[in-house]
């Protein structure tokens, strides 16, 4: 994800129209102070942040100021006496912002990667305060009257492409934000999102406080089934929480997916599950039910000033699916296939129960246990024997493979100290063109869980690549929640893990191969971002990886062919509940949004819907409403969850062309089609055309059914 992505990165994203550039604006002058946070970057590299003189005693300060340069410039331009033009406007503004893109490198940071109760006060103090500078420059009438100014004149006289581009979103942007609302109208939409701020700030710290304190530790005689592996790394973290002799399974998916798959201990697995899904659902202080019913009222409320219906048509007009029917339809094509193989698989799950004489029926917390039996059975196929050929520092060596082969890029380890990072787990590394060397960015990898991490996996930049005024490198990073390993172990994965870490590392490679002129242009359309780091997963089962680095980590030996062959027999398995459990959070967020929120009781809707959808009672959604941040820790994924699934028909249909060709996904005319019309244009070219212009044609949904072994349709 993008956060999971952050689809556009995390501080372009959070910024409506701030730079993520450096260098000083031309726009206003007016000294800085002496906190580092906000000082121009200096070091190496082009420059990299002071992550080791970050402090939270700095940022709030660095906010505040950063605010307020970033608002005098938005002032000038807005005041300036001549006429509006596209570079005293448009390109004034995309050069704005800078100082204000340094700090959010660190906010963002200590939010998601260091995140400490000090900090978590200072975010809900800056919540509503980024809130207001937000409304003073999308509700600034004299900036969106030069802005429309520009805009109109390009409709009788265009520009070039992305200077279009970029005139036709900063427009939009501000429409959709209520530019056109009358002073009233406006004073109440500020105050909305003023109000939103807080409770998405709420949310998010509600859920990492039910992560960080529910904890199940286990003793000696409870392990049963564990690798053990999983069993030092959970010793580890329970001497580390001063519980030595214990073993610890934290309330994060990285720890609990493999302790539901693999433990004997069925109350255990109850326990550890019920933890896990009832995050922010407990009752208590930190319960979200009531926020998400505020979010939700807010959110109607808001979209209504402006004359939509509700929040998912105002959302989806400038998506691919452009409609909430649109992203319904497609969902609920999927849908029948995926819960009706679900059905088959709880069969399969409780013959073999039955078979082992355990006396149960099948529930949530058996079905991976129970899962992984059926994938021994039918396949003769153990995940945990292929863990042993997963490990973490040979996928990463396989990503930088892949992205030596379709992108030319080679990745070399930066000497320790040469780059500031914000915690001892963060490596670095330069990325470079392996033919020419010419310098391209930096890829910061931080892959262990830990006190004050989110959960989750996500990719982010600190820096992205524009021109306009001069060519900058990009400083990406990835983050994971691996379980850090004891001392001297390896770090294995699950198959699951791998592919995460192949998906978000595409986001990466998304960040570094962009070629576009403007800041602005580096967002993207949530429903299309996905694609590209989705398509990147599938190098992972090529023969090439798998042959040169899925080795075993004790012997070094190569995973037999034998294994292989039962890893792409086995590559629908399970279909049913990944494709259920993900469509069940993109139908329930959508639902949500096309609702009356008026006295909306949020675990009776989640419920009552589920049960007309016909949700099979054995699993979960992947994530339950009082927990599902995409959705309500921000707006990023607000109506908009379901476009994993959009994106992954891109991504089925594409892959059939790399299939196809005579190199297969390999082939270098391929790939540079690849490169040049999905990774390259970012936003600077429609999604809908530059997917026309890679394949020769709209994707197709049959290719989707085709890659789970759901029925195709006639």
């Amino acid at each position: 994800m993008i956060s999971k992505s952050l689809k556009a990165s995390f501080i372009c994203s959070i910024i409506l129209f701030a730079s993520c550039k450096e260098g000083t604006t031309p726009t206003v002058k007016k000294e800085m102070s002496n906190n580092v946070l906000i000082q121009e970057w200096t070091g190496p590299f082009e420059g990299v942040p002071a992550f080791n003189k970050m402090s939270v005693d700095a940022i709030k300060l660095a906010m505040e100021e950063a605010m307020a340069l970033n608002l005098a410039e938005i002032d000038a331009i807005a005041n300036n006496t001549e006429d509006a033009t596209f570079e005293n406007t448009i390109v004034a503004m995309e050069s704005s912002g800078k100082a204000l893109s340094r700090v959010f490198a660190y906010y963002g940071i200590m939010g998601s990667n260091v995140s400490s109760p000090e900090f978590r006060a200072i975010q809900s103090e800056l919540a509503p305060k980024l809130s207001d500078f937000r409304s003073q420059i999308s509700q600034n009438q004299k900036l969106f009257q030069r802005i429309k100014t520009v805009y109109n004149a390009s409709q009788s006289t265009p520009l070039e492409p992305e200077a279009q581009r970029v005139v036709d979103l900063t427009y939009k942007q501000f429409e959709m934000n209520g530019a056109n609302l009358n002073p009233e109208k406006k004073k109440r939409y500020a105050a909305i999102n003023k109000e939103l701020s807080t409770l998405y700030t709420d949310f998010a710290n509600n859920v990492l406080h039910d992560e960080e304190n529910y904890i199940t530790y286990l003793n000696e005689n409870q392990l049963g089934g564990l690798a053990d592996g999983f069993i030092k790394s959970a010793a580890k973290i329970a001497t580390d929480k001063d519980q030595d002799g214990k073993y610890a399974i934290t309330n994060t998916r990285s720890s609990i997916d493999p302790f539901l798959t693999y433990s004997t201990e069925r109350e255990l697995r109850k326990q550890v599950w019920e933890n896990y899904y009832s995050r922010g659902d407990n009752g208590d202080e930190f319960d979200n039910n009531e926020i998400i019913a505020q979010i939700l009222r807010l959110r109607k409320e808001r979209v209504g000033l402006m004359g939509y219906k509700n929040f998912a048509e105002w959302r989806l007009q400038d998506r691919m699916a452009k409609t909430p029917e649109n992203a319904m339809d497609l969902m609920m094509a999927v849908w029948p296939a995926a819960t009706a193989r679900v059905k088959e698989e709880v069969v399969d799950m409780q013959t073999v129960a039955n078979e082992l004489g355990d006396n149960i029926t099948i529930e949530p917390w058996d079905y991976r246990y129970y899962a992984e039996k059926v994938r021994k059975k039918k396949y003769d196929l153990d995940s945990d024997e292929v863990k042993q050929y997963l490990q973490l520092d040979k996928l990463r060596e396989a990503m930088f493979f892949t992205a030596g082969e379709l992108f030319n890029y080679k990745f070399t380890p930066v000497k320790e100290g040469t780059v500031p990072v914000f915690h001892e787990d963060v490596k670095v590394w330069e990325v470079t063109d392996r033919d020419s060397g010419k310098h391209i960015g930096l890829w910061y990898l931080d892959p262990f869980s830990r006190q004050g991490k989110r959960s989750g996996a996500w990719a982010t930049t600190y820096r992205s690549s524009d021109s306009f005024e001069g060519k900058t490198n990009v400083l990406a990073s990835n983050n994971s929640n691996f379980v850090k390993p004891a001392p001297g172990e390896a770090v294995l994965v699950s198959w699951d893990d791998a592919t995460t870490f192949f998906h978000e590392f595409g986001h990466a490679l998304h960040f570094f191969s962009a070629d576009v002129k403007y800041p602005t242009l580096n967002g993207g359309v949530r429903d299309y971002t996905e694609f590209q780091s989705q398509l990147l997963e599938r190098w992972l089962s090529t023969d090439k990886v798998i042959n040169q680095f899925l080795v075993h980590y004790k012997t070094g030996e190569p995973i037999p062919a034998s294994l292989v062959e039962k890893i792409k027999k086995a590559s629908t398995f399970n279909q049913g509940f990944g494709t259920t459990e993900y469509l069940a959070s993109a139908l329930i967020d959508m639902k949500l949004h096309l609702a009356d929120p008026t006295s909306i009781d949020i675990d009776k809707f989640e419920r009552e819907t589920l049960d007309e959808l016909g949700m099979p009672k054995e699993l979960p959604m992947r994530h339950r409403t009082p927990q599902f941040g995409h959705v309500f820790s921000g707006e990023g994924y607000a109506t908009a969850y379901y476009g994993y699934m959009w994106a992954d028909v891109l991504t089925s249909d594409a892959s059939e062309a790399f299939r196809d060709a005579p190199g297969g996904f390999y082939d270098k005319e391929v790939a540079k089609k690849l490169v040049k019309y999905l990774f390259a244009p970012r936003n600077a070219m429609d999604p809908a055309e530059a997917y026309r212009k890679f394949r020769g044609r709209d994707a197709k949904i049959e290719a989707l059914m085709r890659d789970r072994g759901f029925p195709v349709p006639n």
